[in-house]
């Protein structure tokens, strides 16, 4: 029986890209999930020639939304073997002491808690077949911080802490985690912490050549087709463009 790989964040991104390229494959059952129904339509359509797909509208902010997501789910997709949780975000770009309350509070519920939401659902049952992989998308912003990263950084950074205790509470089960630090890259993210700033958000990728989200899924996707007993813990890939953040001094 095919792999059953649930996909948040799906509509868009690196979410999308990999549901591409699992579905390429030929041996994965996919469920993918978003707020954006329609596009996971218009998804789904493309993929079906080549492989099952399962949509279902899901907002992992809401934990109403989780619920219903996990109910609804038919009875042939439950066995999750692999969860790729892709839905995050960042809003905005300012400084702590002027930033916006309520963009801290929706990266906090979509990257952390929607996250916590669903392996909280998922991972009892991966622990009881003994078998599932659950990738994160983490950020280089959770390792390298940078002005007016705070909150989006310190989300990212839950994330790849939150993996390695997993890994840890994991020990001598075949449950395999895993997570991904992507550097500047080029999708729909710029966009949404611009809030629709077109020209500010193609501004970051002037004379450079960013990873695309298609470069990660790739990567996702390796990661997973591992054999059982290889477990990747983390993997930070970054466009040639960009290294690591400097020390910065200040003169005053």
């Amino acid at each position: 029986m095919d792999n059953i790989v649930l996909i948040t964040g799906a509509s868009s991104g690196f979410g999308e890209e990999c549901a591409r390229v699992f579905a390429k494959q030929g041996s994965y059952r996919l469920i993918l999930a978003s707020r954006r129904l329609d596009l996971l339509d218009k998804l789904a359509s493309e993929l079906r020639p080549m492989c099952d797909v399962h949509i279902s509208e899901l907002d992992v902010s809401s934990t109403t939304s989780v619920d219903k997501f996990l109910t609804d789910l038919p009875e042939k997709y439950r066995d999750i073997d692999i969860f790729i949780n892709s839905a995050g975000l960042a809003l905005g770009l300012d400084p702590t002491q002027n930033s916006n309350f309520e963009d801290w509070n929706v990266m906090i519920q979509t990257n952390v808690m929607g996250m916590l939401r669903l392996t909280h659902a998922i991972l009892p049952r991966m622990v009881e077949r003994n078998k599932g992989h659950i990738v994160s998308l983490g950020s280089t912003a959770g390792n390298w911080p940078y002005p007016g990263g705070n909150v989006y950084g310190a989300t990212k950074s839950f994330i790849q802490s939150f993996a390695r205790g997993l890994k840890s509470d994991l020990l001598g089960t075949n449950v395999r985690i895993t997570n991904i630090d992507p550097g500047l890259s080029k999708t729909n993210f710029s966009l949404t912490r611009f809030k629709g700033d077109a020209v500010r958000a193609d501004s970051l990728y002037e004379n450079k050549k960013p990873l695309l989200a298609e470069d990660v899924a790739s990567i996702i996707c390796w990661v997973c087709s591992l054999p059982s007993h290889v477990n990747i813990n983390n993997i930070e890939v970054m466009p040639v463009c960009q290294a690591f953040a400097g020390l910065s001094v200040s003169s005053s």
